[in-house]
C-alpha cells in the first residue's frame, strides 16, 4: 500500500489539501482575517489518519499576495461555494477562526439556499455570533491605532513585526479583511440544521462570552461552547486539546464511507 504524504499543499488558487484517500471525513478550515492557508499546516500531524485537512486560500496572502481581495461577502462566497466543489463530497466539517469563523458561517447559509449538502458540523472560534454588538470596530482606526490594535490581538510573529516592509503588506491586507466583515450584515435567516460548536479564549476582548453563546441561536441542533486559556490567538496555545475536540466531534457527525 502506498504511503501518502501528509502535506498541506496547494492544488487549486483556493484550495490547499492535504491529501488522506481512505479518509472518512474532511475538515475544511476558513482563515482569520490577513492569514493563508498555511496556518493551519500544523494541524495536519494533529489529526487523526481517517481525517483529510483542506485549508481555503483567499485572494491577498502567500502565494496569491499580488490579488487583490475581496471587498464584498456576497461575491466572495459565490466564488467560493463554486471553488469549493472539488471537496464538498461525502462527509465534511467547517472551522473558521474570528472572521474566518463568519466566512465559515456565510458560506454553510448558501449551501442551504442552493439546496446541497453542507457540513456535518460547523465548528466557530473566536468570533462573536452576527446580532452580537459592542464589539470594537478596527477598520476605521487612524494607522498608528490599527497598527497597534492588531499587535495587541497577537497572532503575529515577532520577525514579521520588526519587519517594516512585511508589516505594511500584513497591515493592508488586515485592514481589507476587517473592513469587508466589519462592514457585513448578514441577511436573517432560519437557524441552521446543523450543530455548532462555538470555540474562544477565556480574556479574548473580541469574543466575550455572551457574545460567543449567542451562536445557539443560530442553530435548531445542539450546540456547545468550549473556552481556553489565553486571547484571541488562544489557539496558537490550545492547537492539540482543540484539534482533538474537533476530530471527535467530527467523527461522531461523519457520515460512515470513504470521501470522495
Amino acid at each position: 500500500m502506498t504511503v501518502q504524504s501528509r502535506e498541506l499543499v496547494a492544488e487549486t488558487p483556493y484550495i490547499w489539501r492535504a491529501r488522506q484517500p481512505e479518509s472518512s471525513h474532511r475538515l475544511i478550515c476558513f482563515p482569520h482575517a490577513g492569514a493563508g492557508a498555511t496556518a493551519y499546516a500544523d494541524w495536519v500531524r494533529l489529526l487523526p489518519p481517517d481525517m483529510e485537512l483542506v485549508a481555503v486560500q483567499l485572494p491577498g496572502r502567500q502565494n496569491r499576495i499580488a490579488e487583490e481581495p475581496f471587498t464584498e461577502v456576497g461575491p466572495l462566497v459565490n466564488v467560493l461555494t463554486h471553488a469549493l466543489r472539488p471537496v464538498l463530497g461525502g462527509s465534511f466539517s467547517f472551522f473558521g477562526h474570528s472572521a474566518g469563523a463568519s466566512l465559515a458561517y456565510e458560506v454553510t447559509k448558501a449551501l442551504r439556499a442552493q439546496g446541497r449538502p453542507g457540513p456535518a458540523r460547523l465548528f466557530l472560534s473566536a468570533q462573536p455570533a452576527p446580532d452580537a454588538t459592542g464589539i470594537r470596530r478596527l477598520h476605521e482606526l487612524p494607522e498608528e491605532e490599527f497598527h497597534a490594535e492588531v499587535l495587541g490581538l497577537g497572532g503575529i510573529d515577532p520577525e514579521i513585526a520588526e519587519d517594516e516592509y512585511v508589516m505594511d503588506s500584513l497591515l493592508s491586507v488586515l485592514r481589507a479583511d476587517f473592513t469587508l466583515w466589519e462592514r457585513h450584515r448578514t441577511t436573517p435567516d432560519s437557524p441552521l440544521d446543523c450543530p455548532i460548536t462555538a470555540l474562544a479564549g477565556e480574556a479574548d476582548p473580541r469574543a466575550p462570552k455572551d457574545a460567543v453563546e449567542a451562536w445557539r441561536r443560530f442553530t435548531n441542533a445542539e450546540f456547545d461552547a468550549h473556552y481556553y486559556p489565553g486571547g484571541h490567538f488562544y489557539f496558537l496555545d490550545a492547537g492539540a486539546e482543540m484539534v482533538s475536540l474537533i476530530a471527535r466531534q467530527s467523527a461522531a457527525a461523519a457520515a460512515n464511507g470513504r470521501i470522495v
